[in-house]
């Protein structure tokens, strides 16, 4: 039975066990955050040695696996088997001796797989298995548009609030990666109280990211076309290449200017058309329309091109000396905000 991470611990919470569970797919935190779960919750820390066994793939073979799993509880009502980067099990045959012992699985034991990074086939015996006799948790990996509202609600789920720009500040800089951003939050919920709020200058003091000098501050003052904000950041990024490098600033202008692109070009341009069809949070479309208003579908073409060079220089094609990529961002945003 598929489900979801909330799902699987409530689950728990309440006594509603299954004799086994697939934490798999793409998204490693949600992953973690289950295999956390069961590792540190399900049974008793006193009774641990005795009914908690946790193995890991690379050092352990999946006949090893079975026979914990065959084995009865001592000291609790359920024993817990926790097999950590079952991605390692590699061959067919390992995966057919799992499906063998669901036929007639232990029914006072959990058997828990983290199979990270990537889904197990799910044309398999043992998958089906799997998905008929326990729980399966599939994590796909967020869009780069989805991380802010998930930052959103993780920060409500905490007791705290946070400001849209601020969740798109985090966004900017950390990626996608849910496990970092979540670490990096937990250092400005130190700072806070109860019900708090974190915007940009709480970041800035907690994480380090720049409030002011940073890509999402850049693509701001392009949509503005406001030259001396841009010239002040742009310094800051040249003066800093090692925080700042060239590709990832060139990737999210060129993801910008795609999306005005795709703007002007729309037919129905409320608010929530738009932010359906950007990707982007309805917070952000005002932002949009303003700069669709400076920066005509030529002109929008032509800077694509600038970006296109740029990364060719950058990657030395056409570059005459030893130019620097805080010299070609220089140029780059010279030519697209005149």
């Amino acid at each position: 039975m598929a489900t979801t991470e909330k799902q699987i611990i409530a689950n728990l919470k309440a006594g509603n066990y299954a004799p086994v569970y697939l934490l798999t797919g793409e998204e490693n935190y949600a992953i973690d955050c289950v295999s956390d779960y069961f590792e540190n919750n399900v049974i008793d820390e006193s009774f641990r040695d005795f009914d908690q066994t946790v193995l890991y793939a690379g050092e352990t073979r999946m006949v090893d696996v079975i026979g914990a799993a065959k084995r009865y509880p001592m000291m609790s009502p359920v024993q817990l088997v926790l097999v950590k980067e079952a991605q390692n099990y590699s061959k067919k045959e390992e995966w057919e001796l799992l499906a063998d012992y669901l036929e007639s699985p232990q029914p006072q034991t959990l058997l828990v797989f983290c199979y990270r990074h990537k889904s197990l086939d799910k044309r398999s015996r043992a998958y089906k298995q799997i998905n008929s006799k326990g729980v399966v948790l599939d994590t796909k990996a967020l869009r780069d548009y989805e991380v802010p509202n998930w930052i959103l609600g993780y920060v409500t789920e905490k007791g705290y609030q946070i400001t849209q720009d601020a969740a798109s500040l985090l966004s900017q800089h950390l990626g996608t990666d849910l496990g970092k951003i979540s670490n990096e939050l937990s250092k400005v919920f130190i700072e806070l109280q109860p019900g708090g709020t974190i915007n940009k200058d709480i970041i800035e003091r907690c994480i380090g990211i720049s409030k002011d000098y940073n890509i999402f501050e850049l693509q701001s003052a392009i949509g503005r076309k406001d030259i001396m904000l841009c010239n002040k950041i742009v310094q800051h990024f040249a003066a800093n290449p090692k925080d700042n490098p060239l590709a990832p600033i060139l990737a999210i202008l060129y993801g910008y200017f795609v999306k005005l692109m795709i703007y002007h070009q729309l037919t129905d341009k409320s608010s929530a058309s738009v932010a359906s069809a950007l990707k982007i949070s309805p917070f952000f479309v005002k932002d949009y329309a303003d700069a669709s208003s400076r920066y005509p579908l030529p002109k929008l073409a032509s800077c694509i091109g600038y970006l296109h060079d740029a990364d060719l220089r950058s990657k030395g094609v056409r570059n005459s000396g030893n130019v620097t990529e805080g010299e070609i961002l220089k140029e780059l945003i010279f030519k697209i905000i005149h």
